[in-house]
């Protein structure tokens, strides 16, 4: 017997025993989905072993992009064998964040894929909480010096006051936990310590905050043809770690005030999503708010501003769209669409008005609006039309408390007395992708389709293209997504993969639709594939209740 068997056979329960008595433990299997966790976790995290076994790893996470991609880097880590050991910021049932300091430990199996992985941690949220506590007294950044984010606020504040005029320059590190991840953690403390020189060398005298772990601040008087030089200086001062010089990229935007936006909340969000854009450009560039962001920015924030009101006053309406089943000739089914006329706005989609409504967390209200309507009119056409249905487009956001989700559409339809089969709802890719994880969501749309509710997975095509939640949601219709359609008939790629969409979604024994319709052509070509049903501005337009 070897010494390792040795161990595992005599000591490794004790070790165990040590291990759960001390650390909060979790595992997960392959995918990261949880299979055990001890006491310690739970009574950390407020989780009931019930609503935590089955949760993924992510989930564990904020939402946040840095969150997320540091949860991702982790993984990845785990995924090829590698133990991983850190400080990790992760979140509560109750969505409070909490600190531990990490060590995964990953078990491969014989073909070296991951089998399962174990995570130990320790909580050192008291002791983190009292460093920001200590960092925001002093206004400083522990690490680099710089400025902290609460003196940033202070300071832009101060200069708005003044009426002083000053550009808000985002600095982003690309790629920053990929660098992170090839670095030993000296390393990385003396990478960004060596950033925070070249920052400082660069804007020699200007205000600089550390406002994230690779993100940056600068206030400056200087114009972007300033800014924009210090790309060109970072490639003359190249980064070096263990005699290697780091492949160094970064993005940035720039926000100027008082031109731009007047509030230190609104300089950030545009500063941010100006850099976003870039990134998703291919990054590696500094740029100002472009004049169709700052229109679509102040557009957004008068949105956010007025959405409550417009509630409360009932000036959204609900517009019906027809759907033509292909085998009847018939309209059996009408989608609900939420619109608001505004006089300021004037006409705001669903597109925009539906993301800042799960932004600011009205998407609930206006979700029971919705339906709310949707069920009265379905009871109405009860006597004239027996037959039809209407269809209500559901976000992720409104089951995230999912019991609280089909207690507010049970209410609804008993209030209404509208049968539960007369109510569709549609759900996205990204709703199915996160639904399929979340095993609570997967029970109540079971619960729900039970009563007689039925689930169609809207923008097919467009989303995560993972099967696998095709078996275990129950869906059961699909919605080929109208950027398809658009080019079925000009594209001959496009039609092969629609004519494929349809029999793929056939063969899972699922009602498929063809939202988007706009010409004869389309409409001809898809009946041809054997379409089920077809939806768009050919059949019909959005139209009032009172005119269907």
């Amino acid at each position: 017997m070897d010494s390792a068997t040795l161990i595992e056979k005599t000591e490794l329960p004790y070790i165990m025993d040590s291990l759960v008595q001390f650390f909060m433990v979790t595992r997960t299997d392959g995918e990261g989905l949880i299979t055990y966790t001890n006491q310690n976790f739970l009574v950390t995290s407020n989780w009931t072993p019930k609503r935590i076994i089955g949760k993924s790893f992510w989930q564990m996470f904020s939402e946040d992009e840095e969150k997320q991609a540091q949860a991702h880097a982790i993984w990845n880590f785990i995924t090829n064998g590698k133990p991983w050991f850190g400080t990790a910021e992760k979140t509560s049932r109750n969505g409070e964040p909490y600190f531990v300091k990490m060590m995964a430990i990953p078990t491969m199996n014989e073909e070296g894929s991951l089998e399962s992985a174990m995570f130990l941690e320790l909580d050192i949220t008291a002791d983190v909480e009292l460093q920001e506590k200590l960092e925001q007294i002093a206004f400083i950044d522990f690490e680099t010096g710089l400025m902290s984010r609460h003196k940033l606020e202070t300071m832009v504040n101060e200069n708005i006051a003044e009426n002083k005029h000053f550009s808000f320059v985002y600095i982003a590190i690309d790629h920053y936990y990929t660098l992170k991840d090839l670095q030993s953690y000296d390393s990385e403390s003396i990478f960004i310590q060596e950033f925070t020189n070249r920052l400082k060398r660069f804007f020699q005298g200007d205000p600089i905050a550390r406002i994230g772990v690779g993100q940056f601040v600068v206030l400056t008087s200087f114009g972007e043809w300033f800014v924009q030089g210090f790309l060109p200086f970072l490639k003359e001062q190249p980064i070096y770690i263990n005699h290697q010089s780091l492949p160094l990229s970064i993005s940035g935007g720039i926000v100027r005030y008082p031109e731009d936006q007047q509030s230190y909340t609104h300089l950030i969000k545009a500063a941010l999503a100006t850099t976003k854009t870039i990134r998703e450009q291919g990054g590696g560039r500094i740029s100002s708010l472009s004049v169709e962001s700052h229109k679509d920015l102040n557009r957004r924030s008068i949105i956010d501003k007025k959405m409550l009101t417009a509630l409360d006053h009932r000036n959204l309406q609900v517009v019906y769209q027809p759907q033509l089943d292909i085998a009847t000739g018939k309209v059996h089914v009408y989608e609900a669409l939420v619109r608001w006329e505004d006089e300021e706005l004037g006409q705001i989609s669903p597109d925009e008005l539906i993301p800042i409504a799960e932004e600011n967390g009205l998407i609930h209200a206006i979700g029971a609006y919705v339906i709310e309507e949707a069920a009265n009119l379905a009871v109405k056409l009860t006597t004239e039309k027996p037959d039809i249905s209407i269809s209500v487009n559901t976000s992720v956001r409104e089951f995230s408390n999912s019991s609280q989700m089909r207690e507010k559409l049970s209410t609804i339809l008993e209030q209404t007395m509208c049968p539960p089969e007369k109510i569709q709802l549609e759900i996205t890719e990204k709703f199915a992708f996160q639904a399929e994880q979340e095993k609570a969501i997967v029970n109540e749309m079971k619960a729900l389709q039970e009563t007689g509710i039925q689930f169609i997975l809207d923008d097919f095509g467009t989303g995560y293209a993972s099967f696998r939640y095709m078996q275990n949601l129950p869906i059961s219709k699909v919605k080929i997504d109208k950027i398809f359609i658009q080019s079925l008939t000009t594209m001959p790629k496009t039609r092969q993969l629609v004519e494929g969409m349809i029999l793929f979604g056939k063969s899972m024994g699922l009602y498929v639709i063809a939202e988007g319709v706009e010409t004869e052509e389309q409409f001809e070509t898809l009946k041809e594939m054997g379409v089920d049903a077809v939806q768009g501005y050919y059949i019909g337009v959005p139209m009032k209740e009172t005119d269907i």
